[in-house]
């Protein structure tokens, strides 16, 4: 099975890995990230506990909301990193760490 990943579009910032697994991109998640994160989460649960008060099923409702906008905001935080690691994003934290960590300069 071919796990190579291939873009249409060339990366457009330095490439700090181009194929990172999951552990180094859940461990790259900015604060912005985690923000982002937790925000659609939070909003997913007020939406589902304001759509169970018609029908009468507040609690039910707000689980589901929040599991979907758990699932959800984790997968918009995945995405940023693995695109700042992959180079699709701005990602100059991500570089110069890369840099520092190898004991090369930036520039």
């Amino acid at each position: 099975m071919n796990t190579d990943i291939t873009a249409l579009e060339k990366p457009q910032y330095p490439v700090v890995d181009r194929n990172p697994p999951f552990t180094k991109v859940v461990g790259n998640f900015s604060v912005l990230d985690y923000l982002r994160f937790s925000t659609i989460t939070g909003v997913s649960v007020t939406v589902g506990y304001l759509s169970g008060i018609k029908p009468g099923i507040k609690g039910p409702s707000m689980v589901t909301g929040g599991l979907i906008g758990l699932m959800g905001g984790f997968m918009y935080a995945y995405q940023n990193s693995a695109g700042r690691l992959m180079g699709f994003f701005p990602n100059e934290g991500e570089v110069a760490a890369s840099h520092q960590k190898r004991g090369g300069s930036i520039n």
